[in-house]
């Protein structure tokens, strides 16, 4: 049987060019892979995006009323139809941003199609708040795995610092996808509590 793995850590730990590696390794070997995210990460447009560069477009976009199951199911009769070969993994990008549901077809793709499917995100939102695809994924995952990086201070980093126009913020929206006024920082818990004030899940 197939597994989900679910392989998180904060923003600047490496998950969407562990992604795309991962899609390369499976390639490199002859297999097929379908690459997916959900449509409210408007960053990279219909692509994934690696702090290092490198760029690929996706199979399908996720949107919050799209069933996961089945737009699987329609891109792997797709690929099957036009190379021949089955779909050997299935690898979901800012899986934090799915619904609950979406996560739980993720499982059901694993099971019941018997493909691996690999989701990379964020745990928590910059008020340290899980994000609700986190959340079920950390529920059902059948493999967790942390993907590190280093808060300023040379700590792990864990959390996900706001800041607009330079300035840490501690209130807003839960998503904000980062650009021009709007950036990210990954902080320890000491580093974050001191740029909040003390403040955890202020809403």
């Amino acid at each position: 049987m197939a597994k989900l793995y679910f392989r998180y850590g904060a923003m600047n730990s490496g998950k969407s060019t562990a992604l795309l590696q991962a899609a390369h390794n499976y390639e490199e070997r002859g297999h097929g892979v379908l690459l997916a995210k959900p449509s409210i990460d408007t960053k990279g447009d219909l692509g994934i995006l690696s702090r290092l560069g490198v760029v690929r477009e996706v199979d399908f976009i996720l949107a919050p009323d799209t069933d996961a199951y089945a737009e699987f199911q329609r891109h792997r009769a797709a690929q099957v139809a036009v190379t021949g070969r089955d779909v050997s993994c299935l690898l979901v990008d800012e899986a934090q941003f799915l619904t609950a549901e979406q996560a739980d077809d993720l499982l059901r793709i694993a099971i019941l199609e018997n493909v691996p499917v690999l989701a990379y995100g964020i745990r928590t939102d910059f008020l340290t708040v899980a994000f609700p695809g986190s959340r079920r994924l950390l529920e059902i995952a059948h493999s967790l795995e942390e993907l590190k990086t280093i808060c300023r201070c040379g700590r792990k980093a864990v959390f996900n610092a706001r800041l607009v126009d330079g300035a840490f913020v501690f209130d807003g929206d839960q998503v904000a996808i980062d650009g021009v006024h709007v950036g990210y920082e990954s902080l320890c818990g000491s580093c974050y509590l001191q740029e909040s004030g003390g403040r955890l899940a202020n809403r």
